[in-house]
């Protein structure tokens, strides 16, 4: 039994992690959070709200949006046609399957995300691979869209997509909130949710989900001033970095320089992927992942998604999975805005006026009408009407490139337009922003905590779970179940519970039962009342790393114990060992 089989019977026997609609056998890509799982990944999402929303709330602002959303939305966004899977069918079981997870299972082959159809087909054939399943001869590969299809109302015309990311809310907002941001620049948006992506064949636990929550981040900034204002106090952090120039020479190693040098290097390409890639490094390790067992490797350009001009996937080493994602940072540049500009019709520019107004002269061109009238006659109105949709540079420009424009058959030269020299006042200037997005997978990240947090001694599980996220802070435990210690223990659980701490109390079995049960679900503290508790109102405070325990107060408990957890004080500075 290796550590991932340990971890999930743990988590199905104490409350975690279990599989979904298990009555009716369960399906694969959906899972069950238990009560501790629940409150274990709740945790976690209020945490990156801190790390990521709360210490930028100057420019970083978080909203919700549905998951439910219009074709036209997916259409614009590129999802309809780039968000595909290669899909192949076995011609016995007539089961499915991702053709390049067949490969890799199978083969040597390792570099398959890049493949195309053809030679997808060409490998299955020379490797001679075969259905898992039932070893039946496998059909041709076909791509298959990984969208959640469905109506919107009673009308089967009205169609509607699940989200595959919460992204496209956020840039369909974009305007608004921008708005009431006081139209400043940079601006984050950022959002927290389920999504859905009907994944081929997940077999992966909770690595691989069709429904998981994502919590994203979409910056936008100024694309003539990139330079990220936070950026130079991070700028000598290290970074473990795999590029691409290192994965086409062969590499499989990262390197490691700073984030300063790795901008400077150009390996990336904006200081805002660097400065999030940092925060995101640091806030796996503050969930127990060390820097060792991280790295960002670059996707190469065609792995990339359509959307990106650059993606580095931050992975962990896992120690069934090897390295997985667990965050991707992005450069998406305009192509959002741009695309559901260009399908909606909004203008989705912004305008930044400069410091003093700009006297500039430029070209203005006008139909000639006495001439164009003259020359055209009947067509002279259907003429004017194309020409209006052109601008004074359009139309300059075939001027001086071709001698004439042609519209509609008849070519117009330079006597058909009165082109003058004009002099504006320009104010400021409109464009359409450029976005860095950090997006996080919670359900993937739960997981790599637990596992990082799973440990074993002395033939006990102990799940060293980060104290300011484990679902439990404290347990509060009467040693023995009589003499007025049951009830002097359930006033420091009321204590400890109306200061706000997640508190369990438990007088069931023997005392060291109980020890076991909450070291197996991560408890960092327990609080046990003894016959001495009686008498000089002290308890015993229990770690649940070292097993060590000291004496304190009654009277400070509360206080002290939310020290520990915030990380402000050592468990030895407590009180006096026992």
């Amino acid at each position: 039994m290796d550590k991932y089989d340990k971890i999930v019977e743990l988590a199905k026997r104490r409350g975690f992690i279990w599989p979904a609609a298990e009555l009716y056998g369960g399906v694969r890509g959906f899972i069950d959070f238990g009560p501790l799982g629940a409150a274990l990944k709740r945790n976690i999402e209020e945490k990156w709200r801190r790390w990521f929303i709360l210490r930028h709330q100057d420019f970083i602002v978080e909203i919700e949006t549905p998951v439910v959303m219009p074709a036209r939305v997916f259409e614009a966004s590129g999802h309809l046609e780039h968000f595909t899977d290669f899909i192949v069918e076995c011609t016995k079981c007539h089961r499915k399957f991702r053709a390049d997870h067949l490969i890799v299972e199978q083969t040597e082959i390792r570099d398959v995300e890049s493949l195309s159809i053809e030679e997808l087909n060409s490998i299955i054939k020379e490797k001679n691979v075969k259905c898992p399943e039932c070893s039946g001869e496998l059909g041709l590969v076909q791509t298959f869209n990984l969208l959640f299809k469905t109506t919107i109302g009673p009308y089967s015309e009205s169609i509607g997509y699940a989200r595959p990311e919460a992204a496209q809310g956020m840039f369909l907002a974009f305007k608004r909130v921008y708005e009431v941001m006081r139209n400043k620049l940079p601006l984050g948006i950022a959002q927290l949710g389920r999504v859905l992506r009907n994944e081929i064949s997940p077999r992966q636990g909770p690595i691989r989900l069709r429904e998981f929550t994502i919590m994203e981040l979409e910056l936008f900034f100024d694309p003539e001033d990139p330079k990220c204002p936070l950026f130079d106090d991070f700028r000598d952090e290290p970074l473990n970095l795999l590029p691409v120039k290192d994965i086409t020479s062969g590499l499989k190693e990262p390197r490691q320089l700073t984030a300063g040098e790795a901008v400077e290097q150009g390996l990336i390409l904006n200081e805002w992927i660097a400065y999030f890639m940092v925060l995101g490094r640091d806030f796996a390790k503050s969930l127990g992942i060390p820097e060792d067992c991280q790295m960002f490797i670059e996707k190469l350009p065609q792995e990339r998604a359509h959307y990106s001009a650059q993606t580095y996937d931050q992975v962990v080493k896992l120690e069934r999975w090897g390295w997985v994602e667990i965050a991707g940072y992005s450069h998406r540049t305009d192509y959002d805005l741009k695309r559901h500009m260009e399908y909606s019709g909004v203008d989705l520019r912004v305008f930044k006026p400069f410091s003093q107004p700009i006297i500039t002269e430029k070209f203005v061109v006008k139909p000639n009408m006495r001439v164009i009238g003259k020359t055209l006659r009947g067509d002279a109105k259907k003429i004017i009407s194309v020409l209006q949709s052109m601008s004074s540079d359009e139309i300059i420009s075939e001027l001086n490139g071709r001698g004439f424009i042609e519209i509609l058959g008849f070519k117009l030269n330079r006597d058909c337009f009165i082109i003058t020299k004009e002099k504006f006042e320009v104010k400021g200037r409109r464009f359409i922003p450029q976005v860095i997005e950090p997006s996080f997978g919670a359900d993937r990240i739960v997981y790599a905590t637990l596992e990082y947090a799973f440990s074993e001694k002395n033939g006990r599980i102990v799940l060293r779970l980060p104290k300011d996220v484990a679902p439990i802070q404290v347990c509060v435990f009467p040693l023995v179940n009589k003499d007025g210690l049951p009830e002097l223990a359930f006033q420091v659980y009321e204590r400890l519970r109306n200061s706000g701490l997640r508190v369990e109390y438990d007088d069931s079995g023997s005392i060291g039962r109980r020890y076991v049960r909450a070291d197996e679900i991560g408890v960092p503290i327990a609080v046990t009342v003894d016959y001495q508790s009686l008498n000089d109102n002290t308890v015993t405070l229990r770690d649940r790393d070292t097993w060590r325990q000291v004496r304190v107060g009654i009277k400070d408990i509360d206080v002290l114990i939310k020290s520990y957890i915030e990380g402000r004080v050592k468990f030895h500075e407590l009180g006096p060992l026992v």
